[in-house]
């Protein structure tokens, strides 16, 4: 395997902390670092943030100091929910950077949303992104910018494109797939046993620093209004019927 920074991006809510776990798990059994100890070894925390080393933007001034300790190091993950930049898609281009993309039903991640908001909302101890989201509609507005951003990242053929829903039907086929684009020399039995924890519909309550709870596909049929469906129409019907998506 090439030296590469892995850059896991997604759709916020789209299981894209799952994603990223099986990446770097895949990343790992080749030889490659945890992007934590670059963060620390690099003194990247202003840059890298969380628990995933969420890069928050791939602007020149923080990519260029991200991507150079593959000068020294192994190959190494890190998670994006932000929109494409010219100077990583020129990394992209020369092989620098290999990007994988995880998307979902945005009506689903608006109900995740909605209900982390509504956690934190109930418990002080509770901090995350959606704690000032109140209701349906602000999740649905929340998640509305995110579809140029994804649209983005979808018309690029350089880029490794999931969707999340396709994880539940086709597991093993699209694990050989990112084996494959991420060019790890590992078979897909080896691989599967590596992520068998990760598999979809195992320890999903258990599992930590995934953001990954209910994990189901198509819950908003059961809570949305109608109201709150056409809304959810008028603000991205146009990318559900792209994406094959009933609206």
């Amino acid at each position: 395997m090439r030296k590469h920074l892995i850059l896991s991006v997604g759709m916020p809510r789209a299981g894209t902390g799952w994603f990223h776990n099986i990446t770097q798990i895949l990343v790992l059994s080749a030889g490659g670092v945890q992007a934590n100890d670059i963060r620390k070894k690099y003194n990247l925390s202003r840059l890298l943030t969380e628990v995933n080393c969420n890069i928050g933007s791939i602007s020149s001034y923080r990519i260029l100091p991200v991507t150079a300790p593959l000068l020294f190091e192994p190959n190494y993950v890190i998670k994006l929910h932000g929109e494409r930049k010219p100077l990583a898609d020129l990394l992209i281009k020369t092989g620098l950077i290999k990007a994988t993309f995880l998307y979902r039903d945005p009506r689903d991640a608006a109900l995740s949303i909605y209900e982390y908001g509504q956690t934190a909302s109930k418990h002080d101890y509770v901090n995350n992104d959606f704690a000032h989201i109140r209701s349906i509609e602000e999740a649905i507005d929340y998640i509305s910018p995110y579809i140029d951003i994804a649209r983005g990242w979808i018309s690029s053929n350089r880029v490794f494109t999931v969707k999340y829903e396709d994880m539940f039907i086709d597991f093993d086929e699209i694990i050989q797939e990112l084996l494959s684009f991420l060019e790890i020399d590992l078979e897909l039995e080896e691989g599967l046993k590596l992520i068998e924890e990760f598999r979809p519909g195992i320890n999903v309550v258990n599992r930590r620093f995934t953001h990954f709870k209910k994990g189901k596909i198509g819950r908003h049929q059961q809570i949305f209004s109608q109201p709150q469906i056409d809304y959810c129409n008028q603000k991205f019907g146009d990318f559900l019927r792209e994406q094959g998506y009933n609206s």
